[in-house]
């Protein structure tokens, strides 16, 4: 039976944004390190190409140089500067509510697919504030009496929102929540916060602002994604220790930012969100703002991607289609966080698949998407 109404409370598991832990944990490192299976292009999407375009990227400090000028060699080192790096990118992003609170869903519609049970929920983002999101259920997981894998899966830019994800609307290639879900894993759309309850895209904004004047729209964003990971947290059919993320375009940049700072994310996969700030309009006051046109700007999107190891992350990108975002320009910014990840041990399994069809999911590059997820949560 879906489930009507979900209430669980677990003190040890809350997680607050300001005291997020800042070491990956020793039981996690070890499951990684004991997967022996990986996807059998893993080498495929870590081939860097022959002369990358490297303009326009911003500064991009050395990940492995502390501030003494010294080289980190070790994973004490590195664990060391991962705290230093993690706590900058906070400082920038800016104060989040605290404490999250508890996970109750109010189920406002359900519907039953040939595959899969699909709830429209509301629940408490913010202390205050409700959002919807979609709530994907295998009809076979409510049977099997085991848990399941799960996914946050997060929309792109469409006033759609978290309709097509969903597989409510709109074309195939874009209902990757829906597509997922038929493949076996519980997955969560939630409603990005551009689309709640706003005439557009700047009133969201200075409503937020209003609220958290202190805070970047991308720190909203993120928090938004975490609240997500803390309704599969909560469901009883979900095995906490195989929670994934996945998005297309602006979802890629929120799949980019929850997989960096939320390590219940065990592997992820973004979609065409632009890795590198000038690929897309990270400027724009819904994400980053004009702070990081700056080419003196210290921080960049390789620390993001460092700070992940060792969990999978898998980049897709359209370069040389129409308007694409991520391709070969992506490719510096993985080679400078690839020094961090091999402190870990091979493989390493941080990788970019250019399927140089424009910014889109094609079908067969969302099979590898299936494939990375299905690998490394199962």
């Amino acid at each position: 039976m879906p489930y009507q109404l979900i209430k669980r409370t677990n003190p040890g598991q809350r997680f607050h944004f300001s005291l997020i832990v800042v070491v990956v944990m020793l039981s996690q490192i070890t499951a990684i390190s004991a997967q022996t299976t990986d996807v059998p292009w893993l080498e495929e999407v870590q081939k860097l190409p022959p002369n990358p375009p490297r303009e326009r990227l911003g500064k991009m400090t050395p990940i492995l140089i502390d501030d003494s000028g010294k080289a980190i060699t070790t994973r004490a080192g590195w664990d060391t500067q991962r705290k230093q790096v993690r706590a900058e990118w906070l400082k920038f992003l800016g104060p989040m509510p605290e404490p999250h609170p508890a996970v109750k869903l109010e189920v406002l519609k359900t519907e039953q697919l040939p595959e899969v049970v699909r709830q429209l929920v509301r629940y408490e983002g913010e202390p205050g504030l409700f959002v919807e999101g979609y709530l994907l259920m295998p009809i076979a997981a409510n049977n099997s009496g085991k848990k399941r894998a799960a996914i946050v899966a997060l929309h792109q830019t469409t006033n759609a929102s978290i309709d097509e994800i969903a597989g409510v609307s709109g074309p195939d290639t874009m209902q990757i929540g829906l597509k997922l879900a038929k493949r076996g894993f519980v997955v969560f759309c939630p409603r990005c916060f551009l689309w709640q309850n706003v005439k557009d895209l700047n009133e969201a904004v200075a409503k937020y602002r209003e609220r958290h004047p202190n805070s970047l729209g991308m720190a909203k964003m993120l928090y938004d994604a975490m609240r997500g990971t803390d309704i599969l947290a909560s469901l009883p059919d979900v095995d906490v220790n195989r929670i994934g993320a996945v998005g297309h375009s602006l979802g890629a940049k929120e799949a980019l930012y929850l997989a960096a700072f939320d390590e219940r994310i065990k592997a992820a996969v973004a979609s065409e969100g632009g890795t590198a700030f000038r690929s897309t309009n990270w400027d724009a006051p819904w994400y980053l703002g004009p702070a990081i046109r700056d080419e003196n700007f210290s921080l960049n999107h390789h620390q993001l991607l460092a700070l992940m190891a060792p969990r999978p992350f898998l980049i897709l990108g359209g370069e040389s289609g129409s308007g694409a975002a991520d391709g070969d320009r992506s490719w510096p910014l993985l080679d400078a966080a690839i020094p961090a990840w091999k402190l870990y041990g091979d493989p390493t399994r941080l990788g970019l698949l250019n399927h140089h069809q424009g910014h889109s999911i094609p079908e067969q590059v969302f099979e590898r998407t299936a494939e990375w997820l299905e690998t490394y949560l199962r």
